[in-house]
């Protein structure tokens, strides 16, 4: 490993002077970090090395505080890649080097990477202190990765809110190209960065807890817009030094990851997998290299088979469905063949027939013909595709993740003729295993709910569907404004982060070029409440006649809690629900 210095401005007056005792090279940087008059124009990639002065790296430790950060933090890290047979890791983002010392206590052979020279020193000297480790260090611009630093890498880790110091998309697609290209065909990227959507739309809070855990550190932000958030520090010696970044929002980062490249992200909230608070302190994103084609995990009826296909919202929810107490319960209690919202004329109308009526009230909309290829994305039972294919006989491609559900379905298919006219795939709306242009109508009913990464089956979508296509779907919703912690309750019962709103599929369907039809969307607030509230009448009415025998106790309770949750949410205006329509 060579190690280089990158030709950093000369030092002003009275510069510090450092030598990387491993290099040999002599680095110098600015005593004092240098904005200039107005710092929240300072939008610069190039500008970071010169806001790590030697005075702010000598108190970075103190903000870490390394002791309370290996508390929190305990061993995520070093699991997430030992579970996935880690041995060579590369720490681009080193800083001091408390990630690197860890990775090298755990045994995992690591090399250190930074791009300020002031942070590799105090880094290599960190090293010593901890434990006798000497780290590999390398200082390297993340654009030109590969010109600075040789090899290749089962992991790669860009921690501490790192990656937030490029301000261009170009530097950041060029960096994460980078990290790809150095890993191993089956390496991973591990990547962190705070909860920037929650500073941007609510404003900031921490816990305190998780990253910057010294006690006698203030850190808060001076500056805040879409472009920049300028974070101010200050120390009890009144010391106080700044750090201008670049906001990143959790699914634009995601989306990102995937457009150079990575195929399976997971993404994490403060070491939490499946996290429930609404407002994690940093997100983790986990991006899988590995590339799989459609063909390699299919099997003889379609099916993708559970080999780490499906993200973690949607293998929750995979899972959920496939259980024998959710099997029985759908199809006995909700409304058998169709096991979505209804639409109701009475508030005691059986569940079947308020059911039955959204779908002939969505196809209604919809200029449908014996020519027409629907895809209908979470099909559940079937009984959607089926109204379509009997009605107007058109074809039906059903994608839907349970494998349980999907027997059903291809039973009562084959029952009443249709299985030539549906076919039934077992697989993610967020990878639709179709090619580009090749159905006429995208139709979903309350399943997007389900994505971790809502955006994605909206851009898959996009991409299956032909020029002059229709996309109507669904969906359970947050009401717009709505502020996340009133969700706290619903949220925990179906092990989701966040829900979707009418202005965020607004938004996410303009971004993809989408044009509305009959005002986009029509919202149905009081069916939401009517049907859920109408579901927990008939669980009360079929657990008093024998339920019990069919879906276990403990599955009900959970249910009735659910359901009233739904109820009382709808009533408080702080969840929604409505049929979408567009066209591109």
């Amino acid at each position: 490993m060579r190690h280089v210095n990158l030709g950093m401005r000369p030092a002003d007056t009275g510069a510090v002077v450092r030598c990387l005792s491993t290099g040999g090279s002599v680095i110098s940087a600015q005593p004092v970090q240098k904005f200039g008059d107005n710092p929240v124009d300072v939008r610069d990639t190039d500008h970071y090395t010169e806001e790590y002065v030697p005075s702010f790296v000598e108190k970075w430790d103190s903000l870490i505080d390394w002791d309370r950060r290996a508390d929190s933090e305990g061993t995520f890290f070093i699991d997430l890649l030992r579970e996935r047979g880690v041995k060579k890791v590369l720490d681009v983002a080193t800083g001091t080097g408390f990630h690197s010392v860890r990775l090298l206590e755990a045994g995992f052979e690591a090399v250190s990477a930074d791009g300020s020279a002031e942070m590799l020193a105090q880094a290599f000297s960190n090293g010593l202190k901890h434990g006798d480790h000497i780290l590999r260090v390398v200082q390297a611009d993340w654009r030109w990765l590969n010109r600075d630093a040789h090899g290749e890498y089962d992991a790669i880790v860009c921690l501490g809110n790192s990656f937030t110091h490029l301000f261009s998309e170009r530097d950041r697609r060029k960096a994460l190209a980078e990290f790809y290209a150095m890993l191993k065909h089956d390496g991973i990227l591990i990547l962190d960065h705070r909860n920037y959507d929650a500073i941007l739309d609510r404003g900031y809070s921490s816990k305190h807890v998780y990253y910057y855990c010294g006690e006698d550190v203030a850190v808060e932000p001076e500056y805040v817009d879409e472009g920049l958030v300028r974070m101010r520090y200050s120390f009890p010696d009144e010391s106080v030094y700044h750090l201008n970044m670049f906001p990143l929002r959790k699914d634009y980062t995601r989306r990102l990851m995937e457009e150079v490249g990575f195929q399976r992200i997971e993404t994490y909230g403060d070491f939490q997998h499946t996290y429930r608070e609404e407002r994690p302190d940093f997100f983790i994103h986990v991006a899988e290299k590995e590339y799989r084609t459609t063909e390699a995990p299919v099997g003889p009826i379609g099916s993708v088979t559970a080999n780490g296909e499906y993200s973690g919202a949607v293998g929750t929810a995979r899972d959920y469905y496939n259980s024998a107490d959710a099997d029985a319960f759908y199809w006995s209690v909700w409304g058998g063949e169709d096991i979505h919202i209804g639409i109701y004329d009475r508030p005691d109308e059986p569940i079947a027939e308020a059911s039955r009526r959204t779908v002939a009230r969505m196809a209604g909309q919809l200029d449908l013909t014996e020519s027409s290829v629907v895809l209908d994305l979470g099909a559940g039972f079937g009984g959607s595709a089926r109204y379509l294919a009997e009605t107007y006989g058109c074809r039906v491609k059903a994608l839907n993740l349970s494998e349980v559900e999907n027997e059903r379905h291809r039973a009562l298919n084959a029952e009443r003729g249709l299985t030539e006219a549906i076919e039934v795939m077992d697989g993610s709306f967020e990878s639709i295993p179709l090619p580009d242009d090749s159905v006429d109508v995208v139709w979903s009913q309350d399943a997007f709910l389900h994505s971790g990464n809502r955006a994605r089956p909206l851009e898959e979508a996009a991409r299956v569907l032909r020029p002059g296509g229709h996309l109507i779907f669904t969906d359970p919703m947050a009401a717009d404004g709505c502020p996340a912690e009133t969700l706290r309750p619903i949220l925990d019962r179906i092990h989701l982060e966040t829900m979707g709103s009418p202005e965020f599929y607004r938004h996410e369907l303009a971004r993809l070029g989408f044009i509305e039809v009959g005002g986009g969307f029509q919202e149905h607030r009081e069916q939401l409440i009517t049907h859920y509230a109408r579901v927990l009448e008939e669980t009360r009415r079929q657990e008093a006649n024998g339920l019990t025998e069919q879906v276990s106790a403990d599955y009900l309770t959970h249910m009735k809690k659910g359901l009233s949750n739904w109820v009382e949410g709808g009533r408080n205006r702080h969840v929604t629900w409505g049929i979408f329509h567009f066209t591109r």
